[in-house]
């Protein structure tokens, strides 16, 4: 369910935590109390006018507007006890407890507690006495010059004075004058340090730290670190300053430490720690705690926050850091430029107004910005941050100023040298690495743990998929072969690279790989056994690397074989940026005596079968391009070919079928004489590959259904027959040989998951091709007419099946009722076809019972995805891909998100233990017997958002005995569900039950 969360504050920290708060898909509506400017009524988010001050009314507020987490900003809230307060209310509460938010709100508590644990910081003394201060710096056998008001300042109580009397003056003006009120009350006089100044946070969760990268504030207000200190003129992230070993270190010997300290002193953690550090030549030391998020540090670091920000602070608050740490976008650099009011930080004028425009591909966030007569005017001295990401920490400053250079704020005071030390740091004179010529070893480490799971999820039995060896082992006797011949094929998937490229569409290319090599090693009549990829690219890029890759071991997993190896190739100069290329290489075996084509049992009156393909599949794309150049059409143009909605892009990436959960068994069977994949050359080229010399054969293009995509591209190219059928598939992905009295056995079989039909080629010779272009997808009725040169003629009723509705099937485990399902579809009378089943768990048995029926299966390892969002829309992804139309749910015990069951309204079907709406959710018999039920059964119904209210389209009962137990009951209400589940099935991809605004409704019959 979606939630309404609560952001506490008015600054750019606040807005910039809304803003990406506001990203999640499990997020309603951000509120924000007070808010600014930016946080009005944009998207989900808006502002509250609910008094944060008084805990209890916003308590109460919380309650009556259903608020499900409240995420407090600033310190002084935290410090006044809110967290506290709303969660003794009830009301989650994001933040430290105000105990543990003492860090920061007393400096002299925060010293004190880093010499009780160790944790290295600089020499201090806290003072009451104006008197014994000034006495103190002037004595110190170190340079005493950093005076700080011990309390809240507001982020600008810290003096760092040049000289004693400088300081001695200072501790006057904050005890005497009472420059930052109450809290200079006390002040702690430090040793002045020297080094380099870096900001290092992390979530904590009272046990456990997740370290952010580090960032780097600008406290001066002029170009250069001149000026007087402000409460921060600018940030980026990450510091190269700080090495991964360093940051270790400031994991180890600080963060968890300090956490460790809390927790031992009965003050758990949980929330944001900042550690302000300097990094001397004696080593790191703590300057100070904050006990937030940094404000300008969270306007770098939550753009770089790959993770879902929600899922992160849920994670910190159940203590499931350890097990669930958030993602940073890697390679990359931000950098925020704060825009001041003129005379900040002293007297600075309100209300000037703020025009301009925002400049694309950067993220401006208000701070003091309020609204007045419909417009943006300033409120405060920080007014807005300008952030910009980039792959260089100088590219991200370059976009950053051209951000600020756009909005026209006049006499707004900003620094155009944000980030200088970082520049600095790495521009400086060192010894050359590998990463200085393009190579990134980190990186490809990073890419190999990310997808080593992918790779293990395909393991079969011959092997075990491990990545990190030298070389790949496959076991031929495990996988149980006798008397096998090796079949090897490699292939790539051509100029379709460019169209994903441009795209931004990595994912499915996988599949074309996959497909491109293991259905032409599946023409030998070989089960694909290992397949292995090579990666090549001039700069990598981790993120789209594992998506490719990722979709390579999903399709591996939907060929049955196994991702065994493969090699990621980084060579600077030879791509350009963003560019790659892709080769994949499979093995399989075949026995010795299955082994295709028979060239010497093909004869003539031998008849043909194909099967249809998905579209242009994996070839010819140089000339699809072509004509998309002539036309003047985009990918992102709308596809005058495909679904509604889709565009250019999406039809023509729509994968390469991949054959071999669907012919191996019809191979086995001995039927096949021989098996052409249409691949680069098309029709004409390849089915000869197969055939004897002696033969042709003759093809009608009236008897399949050619795609519109290939339609189009005939017209507006102008393509003759002879090009069509030299360079595309024209619908067709593979030709089967059968004899005659074969032909129809093998086409019922195939029919069952597939579209098939019987079509029939030195020299081939395709009748009708250029008429059926022009008459597009409409299915005909195939009438078989004699075959030229001598071949058979064919059954008479062979003719394009009825149109039948595509199910998909989600499991977990064994599947029981998948069988049921299965069976009744594979009635001619059936209404349905289940085109895929899809699992959250490797190897359970529905997916082996739906293999052995021929039908394709899919795994979506609910474990390697980092939200239900992202399960849910690959689980989405794969329906889309089979067309499903409708879905049925098959002892799948995953919970699927609201925005997954809106999707699929009317065509998602579940079964219930139960005679629904009675005794819902889990353990329904349990329930049904201590209620004294005398009847219980089966209820098949819609999926809604609520758990088993959807509405009902078919029960049976089943009476409750006098003997029962929960087994016995559960039997005979699982023997139920098996004809209960399949019937509902058809009244519903028959158009016999539809989901109506008021439930279901039945045709009539």
């Amino acid at each position: 369910m979606a939630v309404r969360l609560l952001v506490i504050g008015s600054g750019g920290r606040e807005h910039t935590l809304a803003w990406k708060l506001a990203q999640s898909p499990h997020i309603q509506q951000v509120l924000v109390a007070p808010g600014n400017a930016g946080t009005a009524n944009c998207g989900k988010i808006s502002n509250s006018e609910v008094s944060v001050s008084n805990h209890s009314i916003l308590a109460q507020f919380c309650k009556e507007h259903s608020v499900g987490l409240v995420v407090v900003g600033p310190e002084v809230p935290l410090a006044a006890g809110m967290v506290d307060d709303l969660q003794a209310a009830g009301v989650p509460c994001f933040g430290p407890s105000a105990k543990a938010a003492q860090l920061e709100a007393s400096k002299s508590f925060s010293k004190a507690f880093m010499d009780r644990h160790g944790i290295p910081t600089a020499n201090w003394c806290s003072f009451t006495d104006p008197q014994e201060a000034c006495s103190y710096i002037r004595t110190a056998s170190f340079p005493a010059l950093v005076v700080k008001a011990s309390g809240l300042a507001a982020g600008k109580g810290v003096i760092v004075a040049k000289d004693q009397e400088e300081a001695c003056q200072a501790v006057l003006d904050i005890m005497k004058d009472k420059t930052f009120g109450s809290a200079g009350e006390t002040v702690v006089v430090e040793e002045l340090l020297e080094g380099e100044e870096v900001s290092c946070l992390c979530f904590s969760d009272g046990c456990s730290v997740s370290p952010m990268p580090p960032a780097q504030d600008h406290k001066r207000l002029q170009d250069g670190d001149l000026g007087p200190n402000t409460g921060g003129m600018g940030a980026y992230c990450p510091t190269p300053q700080v090495s991964q070993e360093l940051l270790q270190q400031i994991r180890e010997t600080v963060l968890q430490k300090t956490v460790d300290g809390m927790k031992e002193e009965g003050t758990p953690y949980v929330g944001v720690l900042y550690a302000g550090l300097m990094l001397t030549k004696q080593g790191l030391k703590v300057l100070e705690f904050n006990c937030r998020f940094g404000d300008p540090e969270c306007q770098v670091l939550m753009p770089l926050l790959k993770s879902d920000l929600y899922e992160v602070l849920q994670s910190t608050l159940e203590g499931k850091l350890a097990s669930s740490p958030p993602e940073w976008h890697q390679d990359r650099s931000a950098v925020t430029v704060v825009m001041a009011s003129p005379g900040y930080p002293g007297s600075y004028k309100k209300g000037v107004a703020i025009t301009g425009r925002y400049e694309t591909g950067v993220q401006v966030f208000h701070a003091g910005t309020s609204l007045k007569e419909g417009g943006v005017v300033s409120s405060g001295g920080r007014v807005l941050t300008v952030t910009a990401v980039r792959s260089s920490l100088e590219m991200a400053l370059h976009a950053a100023n051209r951000g600020v250079a756009a909005v026209g704020f006049p006499g707004a005071v900003y620094r155009s040298d944000i980030g200088h030390r970082g520049i600095a740091h790495l521009t400086q004179h060192r010894g050359l690495t590998y990463k200085d010529s393009g190579v990134d070893i980190a990186a490809g480490n990073r890419l190999v743990d990310m997808i080593k799971p992918f790779a293990k999820a395909t393991s079969r039995s011959g092997c075990n998929a491990e990545l990190g060896g030298f070389a790949g082992l496959f076991d031929l006797k495990a996988a149980g072969f006798i008397d096998p011949i090796l079949v090897s094929g490699t292939d790539g998937v051509g100029t379709k690279l460019t169209i994903a490229q441009a795209c931004q569409q990595h994912s499915t290319l996988g599949q074309d790989l996959v497909a491109m090599c293991v259905n032409d090693v599946l023409a030998q009549g070989a089960e694909p056994l290992f397949f292995l990829d090579y990666f090549s690219c001039g700069r990598l890029d981790v993120g789209v690397a594992s998506a490719v890759i990722r979709g390579v071991a999903e399709a591996c997993g939907l060929a049955g074989c196994a991702l065994l190896g493969g090699e990621t190739a980084e060579m600077p100069g030879v791509y350009g940026p963003g560019e790659y290329d892709l080769a994949g290489f499979c093995v399989g075996a075949v026995e010795r005596g299955a082994l295709l084509p028979r060239l010497g049992d093909i004869c003539e009156g031998d008849l043909l079968i194909g099967v249809a393909s998905s579209g242009v599949h994996s070839n010819g794309f140089s000339l699809v391009r072509k004509v998309l150049e002539r036309a003047g059409v985009t990918y992102s143009s709308p596809a005058p070919f495909g679904k509604p909605g889709q565009t250019v892009g999406e039809v023509l990436l729509t994968p390469t079928k991949i054959y071999s959960r669907l012919l191996l068994p019809i191979l086995r069977s001995g039927a096949i004489k021989a098996y052409a994949h249409i691949t680069g050359g098309g029709l004409l080229e390849n089915i000869p590959r197969v055939l004897p010399q002696e033969l042709s054969v003759d093809l009608d293009a009236s008897r399949w259904i050619i795609p519109p995509v290939f339609s189009w591209l005939q017209e507006e190219g102008g393509l003759c027959e002879e090009e069509m059928g030299r360079t595309f598939n024209c619908g067709l992905g593979a030709v089967l040989v059968v004899a005659f009295p074969d032909a129809q056995s093998v086409l019922r079989k195939l029919q069952a998951h597939e579209d098939a039909w019987i079509v029939g080629a030195e020299p081939v010779v395709i009748r009708n091709l250029k008429h059926s272009l022009r008459l597009g997808p409409s299915p005909c009725v195939v009438d078989l007419g004699p075959m030229q040169n001598g071949a058979s003629q064919g059954d008479s009723s062979s003719t394009v099946p009825r149109k039948r509705t595509r199910v998909g099937v989600l499991i977990s485990g064994t599947g029981t009722n998948l069988q049921a399902l299965m069976e009744q579809t594979k009635r001619t009378s059936s209404s349905a076809e289940i085109v895929v089943v899809i699992s959250n768990q490797p190897g359970v048995l529905g997916l082996k019972r739906a293999s052995l029926a021929g039908i394709q299966t899919r795994v979506v390892d609910h474990k390697l995805y980092g939200s239900r969002a992202e399960f849910d829309g690959t689980i989405d992804h794969v329906l889309e891909e089979f067309d499903v139309e409708v879905v049925c749910l098959a002892g799948f015990m995953r919970i699927l998100t609201g925005s997954f069951v809106r999707k699929w309204n009317g065509k998602l079907l579940n079964i219930h233990p139960s005679l629904l709406p009675s005794f819902k959710g889990v353990n329904a018999q349990k329930q049904a017997l201590q209620a004294g039920a005398r009847v219980s059964g089966c209820t098949v119904h819609f999926v809604a958002e609520e758990v088993d209210a959807g509405a009902i389209i078919a029960q049976e009962a089943v009476p409750v005995l006098m003997n029962d137990t929960e087994e016995s009951l559960s039997d005979r209400i699982r023997e139920a569900e098996h004809r209960a589940f399949p019937a509902a099935l058809e009244l519903v991809a028959g158009g016999g039950v539809r989901l109506g605004d008021d439930g279901p409704n039945q045709k009539d019959m």
